[in-house]
């Protein structure tokens, strides 16, 4: 029978290690068996580190490691005070601390493969059990589709638009280098082997393999442990579009065309691919001044370049494969054509590939893309492509190259539709099917590049542009229909505003530069690189339109009154509550304007708008945030309905709940009845775009848990309210109102909050320890309006807060059980008749919208999830940082209370006994691994009182960061 108990770490046994022997738990754990595995995996890799630790430490170092570690559980288990970790390090010199917080931060690292590792083990024995396909799996969407017959003209809808994009965002908590994430992923395949030699047939085991493999992980632990894993110096745009594009290298342009493949021929909707990335890494210069038309050029250029190299190295090897004699077979005359357009001037080599026709062909299109390649280079627009197509090829006539995909797509359809007159299905090889999807998916651009701005920055260009101009002297001091009535006469023409000698400031050149750049992308590489326009904080169809002028500038508008045109989208991004609210509005009046429905009209009537999760929380707290969400989408849905369009949800969702993160197919499940319409854009961000990208199985997974969300939100009735869905309305608008009003009582009028916050947090030391390239604030300002949303999460992340993901909800809860505050709604009246019932009778009524409601089950387990992690006693700690102790102990006291209150409301709605009743694989990775970020925690707050103390060693600064990364790491969902 197996021993449940918790292991004694005072004994370490086989190797020593910073890590436990075996996985501890709290009591009998339900899946003893099935988490075997993964406590070996630990321990295992918890014992190379160790030993890592020791060899390359020294035995001091690892003691302290190792007590750290012993008195971290003995914490967890109620069996030593927390002041005992911090005494530990009270003294110690901080050349000291850092390898202490090395390692606990890279058993963080280990216990992400471990964990990664058995989900995929997980999964194949639920394959192998022949158990239904889970949920978020394309396989189940399939089967649940097929048992619907869903409505034809829906179905006709959806195969038109489907599209989901992912959109991968530089975010300063994913701050490993490209090393890290390299060497991780080849121990993750390394781990991979080692599962599959030991738990493989007992007379096919190769102990000297394994051997062989173990070696080469502590190898790869070892070179880990000799890598800075951040960098010394503070990022550039440049390193995070190059960070960006390492996730489409390592699996993203191999995963994506052969899923688009199958959903083409599931779905039915012919040769248009349904998932196509996007980026912000590059063009978003809302609050960035870093982002230049350089920038952009680097972020396009690079892209180009890597998705040629790709293209180049598949079409190697598909030439290689395709060694079929046209003295077996008869060629059809398309394909000898093509293979004929390349005149050889080698004749040795000319005669050497006479007989292999399908080569020659596929040489065709290789020479055609090098040619590209060359003139793109020679314009200087693929810095780094130079030669990536060709350079091993003989001498040969210059072919032309390539100017569209579609060229290049047509040449491969030749080739492809040739094998299947030679040879059937059977030799149409996956590569070449998978090349070809790869062509229509990625074009030549691989992702789109959003360009991104706050309506503040155009509303003060054009104010400088104008006034140039002649067209107003003062623009800002217009009234809204006096500036919508002069920017439609600007965009009814198309003369620009401003000569080549025009005198510019500073930042009008830099944001003119900017479009330019844009302008000059989609010259080279198709209207597809920039094809969205976001404008941050959105207020008015004034705002929407501003950046319509600019693209009319660099001519990426054409103006006509009948007839705009332009290949860029207007998207309105709606941030705060307030402009949640005010978005339908802003629909109505900007489809109503003649002009502009045209311009929707030119471009597919597909309008998009972009919901901001982060500052609407930021604004009004976690209920109110969801809920203004909720209604914003069904109230923008049906503006657009009334105007004919369809209407794109862009999701801009972080990792942390705090910021929309959680479960991403439960989240778009969640969403409104015609929400979704068979497309969506969502935002990818952080460390999450690591948990998610890094590695070609999660990827994946990931994807279709995004497609399989998508189809069956629009195809499905996933609402589950019926005729109770106005009741459920009610009591969530008294719901939202509530929480944000506990919530502004705290964050917006507690004169000591911004106090403690700035003092409690390590929001200063984001900004100054080279976490990432963007500012963390919009402008200079003590006010939590003006704090970007990324280090306002990530602040209450690390103190171990996470108040952005439930603060404030206890109180609503209970009030509105207790029938507190109803009289103050407006629709306090008609409360779904709750309003006089009973607190046992209210409660009742949330149990029954819980069960029955994916919006609100989605909303309560996210916040079960993110309070989890929370730790108010370690909060406790931080709260000691507040140089006013009255302040500190009272605002800590006001969050704790409150988290109490929150964590007994939510047990009580869902009935369950602990937070993560319904997620038993994330209780067990906090169950496991909470106990070593105690050291990281407590070793923050010390360093973080030395460096505010003003001790000037840089490797207080150099700690602090690497607990930043550490925390981020190991909660895995904190920015």
């Amino acid at each position: 029978m197996a021993d449940h108990s918790a292991p004694d770490h005072s004994e370490p046994t086989q190797s020593e290690s910073v890590l436990p022997p075996a996985v501890t738990t709290d009591g009998p754990d339900p899946l003893e068996g099935a988490v075997a595995p993964l406590r070996d995996d630990v321990r295992f890799l918890g014992a190379l580190l160790g030993d890592t630790v020791r060899e390359q430490e020294g035995r001091e170092v690892f003691d302290l490691v190792e007590t750290a570690r012993r008195t971290a559980f003995a914490v967890r288990r109620s069996q030593a005070d927390r002041d005992e970790v911090a005494a530990l390090f009270t003294d110690v010199p901080t050349d000291r601390v850092i390898p202490v917080i090395r390692a606990f931060s890279l058993f963080a690292l280990l216990a992400n493969v471990a964990e990664d590792l058995h989900q995929e083990r997980r999964r194949r024995i639920h394959t192998a059990a022949g158990e239904p396909p889970p949920d978020g799996d394309l396989d189940a969407t399939w089967a649940r589709l097929a048992d619907a017959e869903p409505d034809p003209e829906r179905l006709a809808a959806v195969r038109a638009t489907a599209r989901v994009a992912p959109v991968l965002t530089a975010h300063p908590t994913e701050t490993r280098r490209r090393t890290v994430f390299q060497v991780t992923r080849r121990m993750l395949d390394l781990m991979r082997r080692r599962d599959a030699l030991r738990t493989g047939p007992a007379d096919r085991v190769s102990e000297a393999e394994i051997e062989a493999i173990e070696l080469d992980i502590r190898r790869q632990v070892l070179t880990l442990w000799q890598t800075a894993i951040i960098r010394s110096e503070r990022p550039r745009i440049e390193d995070e579009v190059l960070g960006g594009l390492q996730y489409h290298e390592a699996t993203l342009m191999d995963v994506i065309p052969p899923l688009n493949a199958e959903i083409a021929e599931r779905l039915g909707c012919g040769d248009r691919p349904m998932v196509r990335p996007g980026s912000w890494i590059g063009g978003d210069r809302d609050g960035n001044p870093y982002v230049t038309g350089d920038v952009v050029r680097f972020a396009t250029g690079q892209a180009a370049a890597l998705l040629h190299r790709h293209y180049a190295d598949q079409l190697r090897l598909l030439e290689r494969e395709l060694s079929l004699s046209q003295r077996l077979v008869e060629v059809p005359a398309e394909l000898r054509d093509l293979a004929d357009s390349l005149a050889e001037t080698d004749e040795r080599g000319a005669a050497a590939r006479e007989d292999v026709p399908f080569r020659r062909a596929v040489r065709v299109v290789r020479r055609r893309l090098a040619e590209r390649e060359r003139a793109l280079s020679s314009s200087g627009s693929s810095r780094g492509a130079v030669g990536a197509a060709g350079g091993d090829d003989d001498e040969a006539s210059t072919p032309a190259p390539y100017t569209s995909p579609a060229q290049m797509l047509a040449d491969l359809d030749v080739i492809d539709v040739a094998l299947g007159d030679v040879g059937g299905d059977l030799l149409r090889t996956p590569r070449l099917r998978d090349l070809r999807w790869a062509v229509r998916t990625f074009g030549f651009h691989l992702q789109a590049l959003d360009m991104r701005q706050n309506s503040e920055s155009h509303e003060e260009l054009l104010g400088e542009l104008f006034a140039l101009a002649g067209v107003s002297e003062d623009y800002a001091a217009l009234d809204e229909d006096a500036r919508v009535k002069l920017l439609l006469a600007e965009l009814s023409h198309n003369r620009p505003l401003l000569g080549p000698r025009a005198e510019l400031s500073e930042t009008a050149a830099r944001e003119l530069g900017v479009m330019r750049a844009a302008a000059a992308a989609v010259d080279l590489l198709g209207p597809e690189v920039v094809p969205h326009y976001i404008v941050s904080m959105c207020g008015s169809v004034s705002d929407l339109l501003e950046p319509a002028i600019l693209l009319r500038e660099v001519g990426l508008f054409s103006g006509d009154p009948a007839e705009p045109r332009s290949g860029v989208r207007l998207i309105p991004l709606l941030e705060t509550i307030d402009d949640l609210a005010a978005g339908p509005g802003i629909l109505d009046a900007a489809l109503a304007i003649p002009q502009f429905r045209a311009l929707v009209r030119g471009q597919g009537d597909v309008l998009e708008v972009m919901l901001g999760y982060s500052d609407s929380n930021k604004d009004g707290g976690y209920l109110a945030a969801n809920w203004a969400l909720y209604e914003a989408e069904r109230d923008l849905a049906e503006s657009a309905a009334r105007a004919g369009v369809h209407l794109r949800y862009f999701h801009g969702r972080g990792g942390a709940v705090g910021r929309g993160g959680g479960n991403s197919y439960d989240a778009i499940l969640a969403q409104p009845p015609g929400a979704v319409q068979g497309a969506l854009r969502i935002t990818e961000q952080g460390e999450v775009i690591s948990a998610k990208y890094s590695e070609p199985q999660r990827a994946r997974r990931n994807l279709e848990a995004l497609v399989a969300a998508t189809l069956e939100a629009s195809l499905l009735d996933v609402e589950g309210l019926g005729e109770d869905a106005g009741e459920a309305y009610e009591v969530m608008g008294e719901l939202a109102r509530l929480g944000r009003e506990a919530y502004a009582s705290l964050v917006h009028s507690d004169p000591g909050f911004i106090e403690y916050f700035t003092t409690s947090t390590p929001v200063s030391e984001i900004g100054e320890l080279n976490i990432g390239s963007r500012p963390t604030s919009r402008k200079q300002t003590a006010g939590v309006e003006d704090l970007r949303a990324i280090p306002w999460v990530l602040s209450w992340s690390q103190s171990r807060v996470m108040l952005p993901g439930w603060f404030g909800v206890g109180t609503a809860l209970r009030q509105w059980v207790d029938g507190e505050g109803s009289a103050g709604s407006a629709a306090g009246s008609s409360a779904s008749s709750s309003a006089g019932s009973s607190p046992g009778e209210r409660l009742a009524t949330l149990r029954r919208l819980y069960a029955d409601w994916p919006f609100l089950r989605t909303t309560l387990s996210n916040m079960a999830q993110v309070m989890a992690k929370a730790d108010m006693d370690l909060a406790g700690r931080y709260a000691s940082l507040v140089p006013d102790a009255e302040v500190g102990r009272r605002i800590h006291g006001v969050i704790s209370e409150e988290f109490d209150l929150a964590r007994e409301m939510l047990l009580s709605v869902t009935g369950h006994e602990t937070l993560l009743d319904d997620n038993p694989a994330l209780a067990r990775s906090v169950r496991n691994r909470f106990p070593y970020l105690e050291p990281l925690n407590v070793l923050q707050v010390e360093l973080l009182r030395r460096y505010r103390s003003g001790d000037e060693d840089p490797k207080v600064r150099t700690g602090i960061q690497l607990t930043m990364n550490g925390l981020a790491t190991a909660l895995r969902n904190s920015g």
